[in-house]
């Protein structure tokens, strides 16, 4: 599968999850390409970090490209890697685009809060114009740096689940200290020590959602 990690609003965490779903993937046994087309390149930096602390490497293949190489490259280096994980950064790029034209799946957190939520109209709209170009393409929503408790969770979910080109997932991550400090290491969230069991549960939640739910959706299409 080819993942788009993205959105249009900076700040909800898409290189953690990008770069968490690329080592969980790799670990599992599969070849993943990890590209990094946002210009913040924190990708890159995690996975340079991953490779300095780990003898036998970061796992994956990392790349940077920018955009209209995006897609090139991509659609190039597809028959060549299993899953293809692309962190697009948050805004409304031609990264991001170029990328949209060639996804199978196109995963946007959202942090529960009213300025991040305001952005759903705008993603929607970038998300039905994309559908045009790839009809293929799905795309989801669900909740990152989810509060402990609190009313923000709840009413953020309710205006998600309303959105109509966006499937919202009920898999949200908590705003959890493991996630940061396993990205200052170069890991993922299930690799630190002592592990937090509710990040490993939570990550581990939307990682299948994506890769046993959607690798399903995109074999059965292929096959029609």
């Amino acid at each position: 599968m080819i993942i788009v990690v993205g959105g249009i609003k900076g700040g909800s965490g898409k290189t953690t999850v990008a770069t968490n779903l690329a080592v969980i993937r790799s670990a599992e046994g599969h070849d993943v390409l990890l590209i990094d087309a946002d210009d913040q390149e924190t990708s890159t930096d995690f996975t340079i970090i991953r490779n300095e602390r780990r003898p036998e490497g970061a796992g994956y293949t990392s790349i940077k490209l920018t955009g209209a190489a995006v897609r090139t490259e991509t659609l190039r280096l597809a028959n060549k890697y299993e899953d293809i994980i692309i962190d697009t950064g948050g805004r409304d790029t031609t990264s991001q685009r170029a990328a949209l034209t060639v996804a199978d799946f196109l995963l946007v957190p959202f942090v529960p809060r009213s300025f991040d939520v305001w952005t759903l109209e705008k993603v929607s709209s970038l998300v039905g114009e994309m559908q045009a170009a790839n009809p293929d393409l799905q795309a989801c929503t669900f909740i990152n740096r989810a509060d402990p408790r609190g009313q923000d969770n709840d009413e953020a979910a309710e205006v998600l689940r309303e959105t109509e080109m966006l499937s919202f997932i009920e898999t949200p991550l908590g705003a959890r200290k493991a996630f940061s400090n396993a990205a200052a290491a170069g890991l993922a969230v299930i690799e630190i020590k002592p592990q937090d069991p509710k990040a490993t549960e939570e990550m581990m939640m939307l990682y299948r959602y994506i890769f046993d739910t959607k690798e399903l959706s995109v074999s059965k299409g292929a096959e029609a």
